[in-house]
């Protein structure tokens, strides 16, 4: 802990973010001075547990503090905040790991790979906008960015400049591998690669991104936005999950996807090794219930539409169905790993993983074949050519989507009765919300009409 405190004091840190996420997978958290990093990273700093949402902690006795406890191993700096550094912590409530923390609902997760010798590692893909808001509207932040089809604009690119390579200069100095930015599929929306890591470092990344986005976009005044569907004529942002599950460590890792022929060398004709197949099929045969997690807002369903969407383009896969590097469906095949496609840019990225990682290890256990793929654009196939395929249809509305996860026994067992109960509880009613909301649409449609 010592040489931890003076590396960060001889950075100029005086002061400790010390951050958890919450059930929605917002970052929270409190300001801890340095010279009390052993109390940050021993017992952790208290918080009022009723008053984090997603936890259902009583208001009184014990398992009323929610404790947040560092990780030293996570501590960074922050460029975009001089003197400063994050700590990233896990809950923990009477002295024991809170079963309801995100962050240790991924950790259970893990240590049921462990069992097998396996630990998951993913390439998280976030889709974001920048925006800004006149008048009451939400515009994007860009007022020349109104390309039709503005996939990798170049002259959109350097008019946000100065935001895009602030960022990757933040996130590459806090050691995270950003591999490209580019311009996405609708006016003011960008996208940010990062390399594979470990599952729970991987999440890590994905929070401590949004923190950076959020900050340095407000400096200038823009609202970074991880909505999902913010334009209805416009293609919502996604957060895709690369995956492969390894074996071994360091120096003699093991990708245990990439398929390999009898005499042991590496099959190049086929994509997935067949625990690699059966981990996939049971991510898509749990997908309905996967969907409340990776699709978790009533926003997320006017992205993942059947039918015409009326954004014209949609990379939203809302069949489950897989395919060899085909964007159209729920899981896009590669060698020795796979897209999951399902998740948008709301998602808890240690809710997601984790039970992604459950519905895998079912299809593992229960040896679950892959259905054929598909070579076909999904998106130009009638409803009716779809049902006959035998492809099925995610649940159109987070209703829909919560009424699959409570069925789902595997998904809720991954992550834990308390936490069920506390999202179950918070989407019916962020659900009915929506759905009792009269809308300006509303109003221009009915009001003057009968």
């Amino acid at each position: 802990m010592k040489d931890l405190r003076d590396r960060l004091q001889d950075a100029g840190v005086h002061t400790l973010l010390a951050q958890f996420t919450d059930i929605h997978g917002v970052a929270k958290g409190k300001y801890v001075p340095l010279a009390h990093l052993d109390d940050l990273l021993t017992d952790g700093v208290g918080f009022s547990g009723p008053s984090i949402a997603g936890t259902g902690l009583p208001r009184t006795g014990p398992r009323s503090e929610y404790w947040a406890r560092g990780n030293a191993s996570t501590a960074r700096a922050l460029p975009w905040m001089p003197g400063y550094a994050r700590v990233v912590c896990d809950g923990f409530v009477d002295n024991a790991p809170f079963e309801a923390c995100p962050r240790q609902v991924l950790r259970r997760a893990i240590g049921r790979l462990a069992q097998h010798g396996w630990h998951l590692r993913t390439g998280i893909e976030p889709e974001f906008f920048l925006l800004k808001q006149e008048g009451g509207r939400w515009l994007p932040a860009d007022d020349q960015d109104r390309l039709d089809k503005p996939s990798y604009d170049l002259k959109a690119l350097p008019r946000q400049a100065e935001f895009l390579q602030g960022l990757h200069r933040c996130l590459e100095e806090c050691q995270l591998d950003v591999l490209q930015l580019d311009h996405e599929d609708a006016q003011g929306q960008f996208e940010v690669n990062f390399g594979f890591d470990e599952a729970l470092a991987s999440a890590d990344h994905l929070m401590l991104f949004k923190q950076a986005a959020h900050a340095l976009a407000e400096a200038r005044g823009m609202v970074f936005s991880m909505m999902p569907k913010p334009f209805a004529n416009q293609p919502g942002s996604g957060m895709h999950f690369h995956a492969s599950l390894w074996t071994g460590q360091r120096n003699n890792l093991s990708n245990v996807f990439v398929p390999h022929t009898p005499d042991g060398s590496v099959d190049n004709t086929a994509l997935l090794s067949p625990i690699g197949q059966h981990f996939a099929a049971g991510v898509l045969a749990h997908s309905a219930a996967l969907c409340a997690v990776a699709a978790p807002t009533v926003n997320s369903y006017k992205r993942l539409v059947v039918g015409e969407s009326l954004s014209g383009t949609s990379w939203a896969p809302a069949y489950v169905a897989h395919g060899a590097n085909n964007r159209t469906a729920l899981i896009r095949t590669l060698h020795g790993r796979f897209e999951w496609r399902l998740p948008d840019a709301s998602a808890n990225p240690y809710l997601a993983t984790a039970a992604m990682i459950a519905a895998g290890l079912d299809g593992v256990d229960r040896q679950l074949e892959l259905p054929p793929a598909c070579v076909d654009d999904l998106f130009q196939l009638s409803l009716t050519q779809i049902a006959q395929r035998g492809i099925a249809v995610l649940p159109q509305d987070l209703g829909a989507a919560i009424d699959a996860l409570q069925t789902d026994r595997v998904v809720c067992d991954a992550l834990g009765a308390t936490l069920v109960e506390q999202f179950v509880h918070l989407k019916r009613d962020e659900h009915v919300a929506h759905a009792r909301h009269v809308s300006d649409w509303e109003l221009d449609r009915y009001a003057r009409a009968y």
